[in-house]
C-alpha cells in the first residue's frame, strides 16, 4: 500500500515538473520570438526611415545654375556649387545652391546665420532660435535645389554684421535646418560662404542629427 501511494505521489509530482517545464520553455520560446520579431520591426522602421532621410550638400561645380526670386522681385542667379551674398537698398540677400545627397525629400525649415566662419567643432544654435523660412523649400531627393533668406530690418544687429561681413567679402556661415516630408529626422548642415573673385563659393563642414543619435 504504501508503495502504491509512494509511486502515485512520485507520478504526481513528476507530471506537475514536467508540466512547469514545458511552460518554462514555451515562455522561452515566446520571449526569444516576440524579441526576433521586435529586432525585425526596428530594422524594417531603420530601413524605412534611411529611405526618407535627406542630406544636403553645396551643388557639383558643373551642375546648373539656380535662378532665384524674392517677394520684392529681386532675383538672383548662382551657379552650381555657389552661393550669392548680396546688399541690396533695403535687404541682403543670401542664396546658396544645394544638392540633396540623401535618399528622401528635403524641406527646409529655418537658418542661423554667423558673420565669420565657424569650425564643426562649434556647437549650433538651438533650433528654436533659427530664423523661420516663410515657406517651405523643398529639395528632391539625389537631385539640385537652392536655400534663399534675407534681411529686411536694418535694427536687426544681425543686418548691419552680414552687411560688413558682405562688404568686406569676409567668409560667413550659415546653419540650414531640415527635415523629411513627414517633418521628421530634422537635421542642421552647417554651410561656410567663401568669396572667390566676384563670386562666393560655398562648402559644407558637419551635419547634426536633432531626432536620433549622431555616428560620431
Amino acid at each position: 500500500m504504501y508503495e502504491m501511494l509512494w509511486s502515485m505521489v512520485d507520478w504526481a509530482t513528476i507530471s506537475s515538473l514536467a508540466g512547469a517545464g514545458g511552460t518554462l520553455v514555451l515562455a522561452v520560446a515566446t520571449f526569444a520570438s516576440v524579441r526576433s520579431a521586435n529586432r525585425a520591426a526596428r530594422a524594417a522602421e531603420r530601413s524605412l526611415l534611411a529611405g526618407l532621410r535627406p542630406v544636403l550638400m553645396p551643388s557639383r561645380l558643373e551642375d546648373p545654375p539656380e535662378k532665384i526670386s524674392f517677394v520684392d522681385a529681386h532675383w538672383v542667379k548662382v551657379n552650381g556649387g555657389h552661393a550669392a551674398f548680396e546688399v541690396g537698398e533695403d535687404a541682403i540677400y543670401l542664396v546658396i545652391a544645394l544638392r540633396n545627397a540623401g535618399s528622401g525629400i528635403a524641406v527646409l525649415h529655418g537658418w542661423s546665420f554667423h558673420p565669420d566662419r565657424l569650425l564643426g567643432d562649434t556647437g549650433h544654435a538651438d533650433p528654436s532660435d533659427f530664423r523661420r523660412l516663410s515657406r517651405d523649400i523643398y529639395v528632391p531627393a539625389g537631385d539640385v535645389g537652392f536655400w534663399q533668406g534675407a534681411f529686411r530690418d536694418p535694427t536687426d544687429p544681425a543686418f548691419a554684421a552680414a552687411r560688413d561681413a558682405a562688404d568686406q567679402r569676409k567668409m560667413v556661415t550659415i546653419d540650414l535646418l531640415y527635415g523629411d516630408h513627414e517633418g521628421g529626422q530634422r537635421m542642421i548642415s552647417r554651410f561656410t560662404l567663401m568669396p572667390a573673385s566676384d563670386s562666393w563659393l560655398a562648402s559644407v563642414s558637419r551635419h547634426w542629427n536633432l531626432d536620433r543619435a549622431d555616428p560620431r
